[in-house]
């Protein structure tokens, strides 16, 4: 047999193609804390989604008779001072919490996303939609939020009802008051993108610059916008949570995790469980999204992956 034909005999084995999404998985595997944050936010989420399914307690039934009950087999999470159950209230008030979270941060990317893409594009708009930007960063954000609710809580509550007009309230002014930060990151993400090549070949035969701005430079700013995303969801937690305990978030037959701490905050000192669970749930929640956004901002980042597959490549052919 020539040499020709025992080449031609062997058996030809195909490469795996690599794609985007999946060298950002194999990178966000390796962080440890990422893949705790995202262990942690799983866990939580399916137990608000599908907790009260199972433990179907009505969290706004009031039992004077086991009132401040320490937390036990009956009780897991104990009761507060009106006997209601407190696993019941955790886990209905998460579905809120984070709706809250989710919502306001849709409302923040949309409006941050594009200030942030058009300031980068087009120049014309650069200054005036950056000092816009630089103005609303000046301003108190907590004042501000607490104002605009007095303003028109009463309105939207008469309007919506009591929980989907507050509602609606805090997650349109929670998110239209914190997409300033995603617009900066944006718009220099922008202003890298529209200096490449294939968008300079873009222009140079004809496209449309809006067309250019949508189908060539935005999906290439991506990877900052998802990972401002997750963290804007763990701030908006905040916010609501400080909102609620201020007393001016939701009323106090909806149990938010905010709400719930307000509701304990004079009992503490002697059923310290009805602060406990619910500030628990808030920090593992914001502590969980923080270290999936760093663990996403080191996958996302190209020169990381290109690092990751040179050293396999390295490897493979030692």
């Amino acid at each position: 047999m020539t040499a020709q034909s025992e080449a031609m005999a062997l058996p030809v084995t195909t490469r795996k193609q690599r794609t985007l999404w999946g060298d950002v998985w194999v990178q966000f595997r390796k962080h440890k804390l990422a893949m705790f944050g995202l262990v942690v936010i799983v866990l939580i989420v399916v137990s608000v989604m599908i907790g009260p399914m199972i433990y179907t307690r009505d969290p706004e039934y009031i039992d004077f008779s086991v009132a401040n009950q320490a937390p036990s087999l009956q009780y897991p999470f104990g009761t507060d001072n009106l006997g209601r159950d407190g696993l019941s209230r955790n886990l209905h008030g998460g579905r809120i919490s984070i709706a809250v979270g989710v919502v306001a941060m849709l409302i923040s990317m949309f409006v941050g996303s594009l200030i942030g893409a058009l300031s980068g594009y087009y120049s014309k708009l650069d200054g005036p939609l950056m000092r816009f930007t630089d103005m609303m960063l000046a301003l108190p954000l907590l004042p501000l939020l607490l104002v605009i609710i007095l303003l028109f809580r009463d309105t939207l509550r008469a309007t919506f009802g009591p929980e989907t007009g507050i509602f609606l309230l805090i997650v349109f002014v929670i998110g239209i008051l914190n997409w300033m930060p995603t617009a900066r990151v944006v718009r220099g993400s922008v202003l890298s993108v529209k200096e490449k090549e294939f968008i300079e070949a873009a222009i140079s035969i004809g496209t449309n610059e809006n067309t250019v701005l949508l189908k060539h430079v935005f999906p290439n700013v991506l990877s900052p916008i998802i990972v401002a995303a997750t963290l804007s969801i763990a701030n908006a937690i905040i916010t609501e949570s400080a909102l609620s305990f201020l007393g001016l978030g939701f009323p106090s037959d909806v149990p938010t995790w905010g709400r719930l701490l307000y509701d304990g905050k004079d009992f503490m000192t002697f059923t310290p469980w009805v602060v406990i669970f619910p500030g628990l749930f808030i920090s593992f929640t914001v502590l969980g999204i923080n270290f999936m956004g760093d663990g996403l901002r080191d996958a996302l980042d190209p020169k990381l992956r290109e690092n990751d597959a040179a050293c396999q490549s390295h490897l493979k052919y030692q």
